[in-house]
């Protein structure tokens, strides 16, 4: 896996298609069956200074602002969500400190600074899990939190065939793959990582786990058309996992 290449593909894609083709899961949703509302993770975030990893068009940004959050920063590789997040803040009524980059990399964000740093659906993208949740760390004060949100590993590899659930991955395969969105002619490179992987980089980092969300909501779930592939398999399995760490 070449890191510049991934870089340049998903970066590319997210400033030419983005969220035209693959919508936008932002707070308080964590994930299509997942709320912060029900969830309650991050509790009173007034008067807290705030980083989003992977910001997209600011709208999670804006309901953290929304819940007087105390200062706002936001990091993306795209420079097109950069730019539809500060219009779409302003908008708002709301300021932010964005800053495009990969995740990976220094950009001049302080350390020792956040109260909390979040990243809903975005952390999957890295390309160097470690090196990104060691300067997650590194931005965070003591006792800081970290929340994120990713698709479940799980998910990935299951099928519905014939009304039933069916295994078309091996879930211990973490190799990186292009993934072709038809309808839109663009292209993506991703990795499935084993939900271990994440926790094990999370403890090397200097984290520990307050708690992690896997079940589906059946409130939300019963907005959705029962007979879908994705619905169907919400009801068997995890779809999606968040995990709220705070750093030691």
């Amino acid at each position: 896996m070449d890191k510049n290449s991934v870089y340049k593909t998903n970066s590319f894609y997210w400033d030419t298609k983005g969220n035209d083709f693959l919508e936008a899961i932002v707070l308080p949703l964590y994930g299509t069956f997942v709320s912060e509302e029900k969830c309650q993770l991050f509790g009173d975030v007034s008067g807290k200074k705030m980083l989003e990893i992977g910001c997209g068009n600011g709208q999670s940004l804006q309901y953290q602002g929304d819940r007087k959050a105390f200062e706002l920063w936001g990091m993306d590789i795209s420079e097109k969500q950069i730019e539809k997040a500060k219009q779409h803040l302003t908008a708002c009524g709301l300021s932010a400190k964005l800053i495009c980059s990969p995740m990976e990399e220094e950009c001049d964000i302080p350390t020792d600074y956040f109260d909390f740093v979040y990243s809903i659906y975005a952390i999957g993208w890295t390309t160097d899990l470690d090196g990104t949740f060691c300067r997650i760390a590194s931005y965070l004060k003591k006792d800081g939190i970290f929340i994120f949100s990713w698709s479940h590993p799980i998910h990935k590899c299951v099928v519905v065939e014939n009304n039933m659930l069916a295994f078309n991955k091996c879930y211990f395969d973490e190799s990186w793959y292009s993934l072709s969105l038809d309808l839109c002619q663009g292209t993506l490179i991703l990795s499935d990582r084993k939900l271990s992987t994440y926790v094990n980089a999370l403890a090397k980092a200097g984290f520990v786990i307050e708690q992690m969300i896997e079940q589906s909501d059946d409130e939300i779930m019963q907005s959705w058309d029962a007979n879908s592939n994705f619905a169907q398999k919400a009801k068997m399995l995890p779809v999606t996992f968040v995990i709220k760490a705070r750093k030691l």
